[in-house]
């Protein structure tokens, strides 16, 4: 029973991947459940924005504040996703109009897409860096309000969506959620230590909850592929650029971050994606069918999670993925060992896992 448990444990992200597909695959091909979709399309709605905000809360109430402050990396990331934006917008604006227009738009949108909020449960998993992975996931949303609402209009105008108006509801789409859960999370931490030391203790709470939004997202993803109307031609070629910009940004990522010794927190920072938000922008401001490129990103960069995991537990990190202690990290380690009654044999599995 406890190598089954183990098994379950140690493989729980593939296992949601693989739950979150075939249960829409049975709903869909039970005629007498059909009359629940639209109950938990609205539950499901409403549930994975809490989820987030619930990993991002916990995430804050690990690290320190003095930790959320910018780092050399930061800028090339930053670069690596701007330039190659406006590198396809400018392909957009200038090419003739013609059948690759659907694929240039799903790649501007893997590009300049900003972190997922679950990076920082794998970057904890993996002993990167927390505070690093925040900071940036803060940053990129802000360089993602200022960009997208410029070249948008541009590449696809819409009557009433100018500059202001599309940075009004990038803003209100993004920030929210990132601002209310640290805001949470540094209340607790200044005026409530002792129930912050608490929280502390459930290292694993974020990676459990992640598991849960991962299913919901890719039964989310199975659903949004299985009703659209766009040509399997197109949805084979969004499905292949949606790869090719995984691949790029976590081999971009990695190698970046090598050169400041923070390979796994770069690498995460630049190659997990707000699918959602991606999504959500796809049907916003772009041409609707581009929003299957988000479903498609869900599943590569998740997929490419689970193999670091997996290498991670086995301490076998190819060379290019190594992790390298560093003073900050040892720095955040040591604080959270003076704040948290955590004892060193939870602060040892909760690494290796």
């Amino acid at each position: 029973m406890r190598e089954f448990l183990n098994f379950i444990r140690n493989w729980m992200l593939p296992i949601a991947i693989v739950l979150g597909a075939a249960a829409y695959i049975v709903y869909i091909n039970i005629p007498g459940l059909h009359y629940t979709g639209p109950f938990f399309y609205k539950a499901i709605s409403k549930i994975q924005p809490t989820l987030i905000f619930l990993m991002l809360f916990f995430s804050f109430c690990q690290v320190s504040p003095k930790r959320i402050r910018p780092r050399k990396w930061h800028l090339n990331l930053m670069l690596i996703q701007s330039l190659s934006f406006i590198g396809l917008a400018l392909l957009q604006i200038f090419l003739p109009k013609g059948n690759w227009d659907v694929l240039l738009e799903s790649a501007m949108l893997m590009m300049i897409c900003p972190t997922a909020t679950a990076a920082a449960v794998i970057v904890r998993k993996l002993d990167g860096d927390v505070g690093g992975l925040i900071t940036y996931l803060i940053l990129i949303n802000i360089v993602t309000a200022v960009l997208v609402p410029i070249f948008v209009p541009l590449i696809h105008p819409q009557p009433g969506i100018d500059f202001a108006t599309a940075f009004q509801l990038v803003i209100a789409k993004t920030f929210p959620v990132l601002i209310c859960p640290a805001i949470a999370a540094w209340i607790i931490r200044l005026f409530l230590p002792k129930l912050n030391d608490k929280l502390c203790e459930w290292r694993d709470l974020p990676f459990y909850i992640w598991v849960v939004a991962l299913f919901l997202a890719i039964l989310m993803t199975v659903r949004s592929i299985y009703h659209s109307t766009v040509p399997a031609l197109y949805q084979v070629g969004i499905g292949l650029v949606s790869l090719l910009c995984c691949v790029v940004q976590f081999w971009g990522g990695r190698r970046t971050g090598r050169r400041f010794k923070e390979t796994i927190t770069a690498g995460c920072a630049l190659g997990q994606k707000n699918t959602v938000f991606a999504i959500w922008m796809g049907y916003t401001f772009m041409t609707p069918v581009t929003s299957i490129a988000g479903g498609f990103y869900s599943l590569w960069h998740n997929i490419y999670d689970s193999y670091q995991l997996y290498e991670g537990r086995h301490n076998k990190l190819p060379h290019d993925m190594t992790y390298v202690p560093t003073p900050h990290h040892k720095a955040e380690t040591s604080q959270t060992e003076t704040t948290s009654p955590v004892d060193a044999n939870q602060k040892e599995t909760g690494a290796n896992q």
